[in-house]
């Protein structure tokens, strides 16, 4: 996120006390954002007489919108609102939708659920009905779009003691318990609040996170007069990228200086002269200065900042343009762990039951997920990265390219389980007789789901802990909050591209007259071959993976080399 400028310090606020305030605050958020959205296929499909196709490709196209406005929410919070104002308003957008979604279950005449009780075919939802849930995503998606990436730095803000030997450790603690609670709060919202829907209806189910948004703003509120809120800076580092960009485009036609340092501006407050990079020589007209009286201002800053930018911020820049083809790989991570809509379905007709008396709901099966890549993150950390790092030399133990390779080929080996287990499932329903009743539960135990959940719990952990720490290690000190916008936006455009092949699939598998491979009736539908699919485009990301990591010099296991920061030299990705 962008610099900002402190209040003056103020020892009667900040500090410990604000914690409770803060983690409650995202923790209640968490659970009524994540509890209302797992289950939301078997409502959509329910209430608003969605295809299972249609209503995956909806929750897909939510997610990517609360991805995407992430970076809309972090610029605005460093820009204009600050950080409470963003968490404060984000919180009160998510209250808003989350009462709109519980209306929907509550007045009969906003979804199409009464008419099949009077009708034998229902013409699917209205426009008005479809307005009024696109409502509800909408303010949901722009308050996770202020609190999500506000809120931890917000937390970070009230702990920030320059002066303090002791803050590093004070800090990293925080994020430490910052993530154990959302950790938490995730498992609640996929157990809890998903048993709460299946047992007791909708409208306590909606019901519930509603009271839970009342808290958080509360919980949020009461804690205002404690908080050290600083002030904004409109010298964000995003806005700086995008500056950076546009002069770029407005002299390209300047012929390129051939020169030093001294034809290229550098902002004043730079301790050290950077020379331009070689690589991506055309971003480098945007710190070229055309005319000093025109381009510089008598204190020596640039004049227009749309048309000259400093050395340091193109560099930052670049920096930005490398990491890209490595991000690009781990987007179909998230794509295969859009399968869970299509999982619920699978789960609805098997025996759930794990005690006598006890039955899990389908839902709650992403609950494995979440065990598994906490189990391997304390695994990997306390027992594994000391083991190893007595045979690679390395104190991290594995690198991040190796932990990111090992993820892709383990999320592989997850959808092919998946397929492989959806074939036995489908061949026992068929065989059982259950062909035309997609409802019937089948003689099958659903803890044949649980392998495949814990495959991708750990894919999940070693391929995203491993490509952030590649970012941070890669892109400039100044750029490290970027690592986790970035992360938000891979969401978003894997909700995208998920999205996209849910419909496509299913328009192609359906011409013809034939059943679709995704049917409602998953017995006649094909998700094996689904899944078939995403195994398939996940070796091609795999290969795409080892393609790329040829473009970095290879250092230490294709780890890219960064150089001495007075050089510049950054020669990673050459521009073509």
């Amino acid at each position: 996120m962008g610099t900002e400028i402190q209040d003056e310090v103020n020892t009667r606020k900040g500090g410990l006390r604000t914690m409770p305030f803060i983690i409650l605050n995202e923790s209640f958020e968490r659970i009524a954002s994540y509890g209302s959205q797992t289950n939301l296929i078997i409502y959509l499909m329910t209430y608003y007489s969605m295809s299972a196709a249609t209503g995956t490709s909806i929750i897909g196209l939510w997610g990517a919108l609360s991805g995407g406005l992430a970076i809309v929410g972090a610029i605005i919070a460093d820009c204009y609102w600050g950080r409470y104002n963003a968490v404060a308003y984000g919180t009160i957008f998510t209250f808003i939708g989350m009462v709109i979604l519980w209306l929907t279950s509550m007045i009969p005449q906003l979804t199409t659920f009464a008419c099949s009780h009077f009708q034998h075919v229902c013409n699917g939802p209205t426009a008005f009905q479809l307005a009024v849930l696109s409502t509800s995503f909408a303010f949901t998606s722009i308050g996770a779009g202020f609190v999500r990436p506000c809120s931890i730095m917000f937390g970070a803000d009230q702990l920030e003691q320059k002066g303090n030997p002791e803050n590093e450790k004070i800090i990293e603690r925080y994020f430490n318990w910052y993530y154990a609670s959302n950790g938490v709060a995730t498992m609640i919202a996929v157990t809890t609040i998903i048993y709460i829907q299946d047992r007791y209806g909708w409208q306590i189910g909606f019901g519930v996170p509603v009271l839970l948004m009342v808290l958080s703003i509360s919980t949020f509120l009461i804690g205002s007069p404690l908080y050290i809120k600083v002030k904004t800076d409109t010298n964000n580092l995003l806005v700086g990228l995008s500056q950076a960009c546009v002069a770029a485009f407005r002299k390209r036609k300047t012929r390129l200086s051939l020169t030093g340092c001294d034809d290229y501006y550098h902002s004043p407050y730079e301790t050290e002269v950077l020379t331009p990079s070689k690589d991506f020589r055309c971003l480098n007209r945007a710190c070229m200065i055309e005319d000093r009286e025109r381009d510089l201002n008598p204190d020596g800053s640039a004049s227009n900042p749309w048309n000259l930018c400093s050395v340091e911020r193109v560099e930052s820049l670049k920096a930005l343009i490398r990491i890209i083809p490595m991000w690009s790989t781990g987007l179909m991570v998230f794509v295969d762990m859009n399968v869970f809509a299509f999982a619920v379905l699978q789960t609805k007709t098997m025996d759930r039951h794990i005690l006598p008396h006890f039955e899990v709901p389908a839902a709650s099966f992403s609950v494995f997920l979440i065990i598994a890549l906490t189990m391997w993150i304390i695994f990997y950390d306390r027992l594994l990265v000391p083991l190893l790092s007595k045979y690679t030399g390395s104190p991290r133990g594995l690198s991040p390219v190796t932990r990111m390779r090992i993820g892709l080929t383990v999320s592989c080996m997850s959808m092919a389980l998946s397929a492989i287990t959806e074939s036995i499932r489908r061949k026992r329903a068929i065989t059982e007789g259950h062909e035309d009743d997609p409802n019937a539960l089948v003689n099958m135990s659903a803890m044949w789901f649980v392998p495949q959940y814990a495959l991708l719990g750990i894919a999940t952990a070693t391929h995203g802990v491993g490509q952030i720490e590649f970012f941070y290690t890669l892109l400039p000190k100044s750029m490290a909050s970027i690592a986790s916008a970035i992360d938000t936006v891979g969401n978003a455009a894997s909700s995208l591209i998920g999205s996209f092949l849910v419909s496509s699939e299913d328009w192609l598998t359906s011409t013809g007259g034939k059943t679709s491979w995704l049917s409602s009736n998953i017995n006649k539908g094909h998700l094996d071959y689904h899944f078939w699919l995403l195994t398939f485009l996940s070796l091609l990301n795999l290969l795409y993976f080892h393609f790329i990591c040829r473009f970095y010099e290879t250092g230490n296991d294709a780890l890219p080399h960064v150089a001495d920061e007075e050089e510049c030299d950054y020669r990673l990705l050459h521009e073509s």
